[in-house]
């Protein structure tokens, strides 16, 4: 018996890093699970990394038709979802000073406009007892120079999650910011070398209070404990997987 079995799932940006790893984590414990991503070579891959549970379907979430189309397959392949991961997100280094809008709008139209649109889009098709998760960041509450528009985005994420968990309660879906630290994936070890540390480059693993960075598979079981039904009683929390980054 798995803790999702009959369950079924969608997890954005599942293509590589901590979305496939949720992905994975959720085909193992029982679900059906689409992913989504917008380049179709690594979708592929990762849909054989999930197993015969996992179905692909590519697209851009900031492209609202793709969501559209996204959303349409799922109703007439399944008629519902029970669990929603919004982890699709990207990060650009720029201090103050070089911001582009080019930058801007990619980090706003991805994390920002991509999360409120899947997760609305995906409202009619939500089962009564659903579980929402939004993938917020660290970096929100640390200020690292370089990051403001990401980590603005992922302070909004945060934000929308107490919002949400509010205006849907009375439909028994619950809402929930899940928030990592430094992780080791393609996407943050690209950014991370991308961070000025005493001249050079960055780290790829940045320091935590455990002494490492963490794995996709340590934030994909704090999402199946979301997902579940071991957190029916939590709604509008956000819960850290970070090594303690935030808190000591």
């Amino acid at each position: 018996m798995g803790q999702l079995d009959n369950k079924t799932a969608l997890v954005t940006g599942a293509s590589t890093g901590i979305g496939l790893a949720i992905a994975r984590r959720f085909a193992a414990e029982g679900a059906t699970v689409y992913l989504t991503g917008r380049r179709k070579p690594e979708l592929e891959a990762a849909v054989e990394l999930v197993g015969g549970r996992g179905i692909g379907i590519q697209g851009d979430v900031s492209q609202l038709a793709d969501l559209d189309r996204l959303f349409a397959e799922i109703a007439e392949r399944s008629g519902h979802l029970d669990v929603v991961v919004a982890n699709a997100g990207v990060g650009d280094f720029g201090l103050l000073g070089e911001i582009t809008e080019e930058g801007y709008d990619r980090a706003i139209s991805v994390n920002l406009k991509g999360t409120v649109f899947t997760v609305q889009k995906a409202l009619p098709l939500l089962s009564a007892g659903a579980s929402v998760i939004l993938l917020s960041s660290s970096a929100a509450l640390r200020g690292v120079p370089g990051l403001g528009v990401y980590a603005a985005t992922k302070a909004a994420i945060r934000s929308l999650a107490r919002t949400w968990a509010a205006e849907l309660a009375d439909r028994g879906i619950r809402v929930n910011a899940l928030t990592p630290g430094p992780v080791t994936t393609p996407g943050a070890d690209e950014l991370r070398a991308a961070l000025p540390r005493d001249g050079q480059a960055a780290e790829p693993a940045a320091p935590t209070p455990l002494g490492r960075a963490g794995r996709p598979d340590e934030v994909a079981a704090t999402a199946l404990y979301l997902a579940g039904d071991q957190s029916s009683f939590t709604t509008g929390a956000e819960l850290f997987v970070d090594g303690g980054t935030t808190q000591l």
